[in-house]
């Protein structure tokens, strides 16, 4: 098929790795005028990583990445451990992948890398999709148009493509927002587990600090959440003052405020999302990753999930006899139950706070999920 993918994040290129290794000739269509190096630092766990050694990036993406040796909860004030998990050879000898924590433009670049380049066409943003029975035509803002077999919209929690499906409706502000910072680990080096990925449970459910290693355990990244009503701008870049977060968390244990004490700079953005939809699908076009269930960041499986989508959605379409609609229904049959589930739980931020298992998440095979 002649496949169009609107979006060329996490999603969006694996979904083109995927079904070009498939057989399908696939273009993606970017809004951004290039790769660029923005955006937060991103847990990819077990699951997530499996799925990426299927399309073969596993080696690139593990080059620049860290390798969290546990997962831990501790309690905002006393410190008490609440959960911990193993991770690192443990969690590769039980799912078959380790987890991995890296900066969104070293994953974006290592996907970057296994898919033809003259095959992503940027400043290319959706206006507006039409359909027929034989196929759907995109138009962008500059007056341009593609036609395809098939539109894929990968395009985040503002998607055209949804848009297009479902008409206009707007993301919710959940009420917090998020800090990110990075600082060296030689500058922290008297916190103990450091190169654990260690969450930090707040006195609210909206309050936390989740802390793991990066660039291979030489930085530590910092994300912190907590309420502000008054704060609704979503952005990857902008500045925050550092005494605001370090004020906001002033009264959690002496470790975690050590971290926050040795952040020289911090970036603030409010938090957004939607309710899981009861279908992904229309004619000739689908949705995956944020597009269709953009989710709270409290399990860590936002871009996971994306990456998932775009591998069993490749799958169904590769299944023998099925025309697209009825390869779309199978993708969605596979998919939209757990990524509702995670989407709730993400929500509810509960998961892992005390002892149980996360194999139902971690364990997850995108590769071998059956179909139909």
């Amino acid at each position: 098929m002649n496949i169009a993918i609107i979006g060329a994040g996490i999603g969006g290129l694996c979904a083109a790795i995927a079904l070009q290794r498939g057989g399908h000739r696939v273009t993606v269509y970017e809004q951004a005028q290039g790769f660029m190096r923005v955006g937060a630092d991103i847990n990819l766990t077990p699951n997530a990583v499996r799925a990426l050694d299927g399309l073969g990036v596993g080696a690139a993406v593990r080059a620049p990445a860290a390798r969290p040796t546990h997962r831990i909860s501790r309690m905002w004030d006393s410190g008490e451990e609440t959960s911990r998990l193993a991770m690192g050879d443990t969690a590769e000898q039980q799912y078959g992948a380790p987890q991995l924590t890296i900066h969104r433009a070293d994953l974006l670049a290592a996907l970057a890398a296994a898919f033809p380049v003259e095959q992503v066409r940027f400043a290319k943003r959706c206006e507006s999709i039409t359909q027929d029975d034989t196929g759907a035509t995109v138009t962008f803002v500059d007056g341009s148009r593609a036609q395809a077999d098939l539109v894929i919209g990968a395009d985040g929690i503002h998607s055209a493509v949804r848009t297009a499906m479902f008409g206009a409706e707007q993301p919710r502000f959940t009420g917090v927002v998020a800090y990110r910072a990075v600082v060296p680990a030689a500058q922290v080096a008297h916190v103990p587990d450091l190169q654990a990925f260690t969450k930090w449970w707040g006195p609210h459910p909206h309050s936390q600090i989740v802390t793991f290693p990066l660039n291979r355990g030489r930085d530590i990244f910092i994300f912190a959440t907590t309420a502000q009503d008054s704060w609704h701008l979503e952005s990857w870049t902008t500045r925050a003052c550092v005494s605001e977060l370090q004020s906001a968390y002033a009264a959690f244990h002496p470790d975690a405020v050590a971290l926050l004490d040795a952040c020289d700079e911090v970036l603030k953005t409010a938090l957004y999302e939607r309710d899981p939809l009861p279908s992904w699908t229309q004619g000739r076009l689908t949705l995956l990753g944020d597009a269709c269930h953009p989710m709270m960041p409290f399990m860590a499986q936002g871009a996971g999930q994306a990456i998932e989508d775009a591998v069993v959605l490749s799958r169904a379409l590769s299944l023998p006899g099925l025309e697209v609609g009825a390869a779309l229904q199978a993708y969605e049959a596979a998919r939209l139950g757990r990524t509702s589930q995670i989407q709730v739980g993400s929500r509810g931020n509960q998961w892992l706070k005390g002892a149980g298992s996360a194999d139902w998440v971690y364990g997850y095979d995108a590769w071998n999920v059956a179909l139909g």
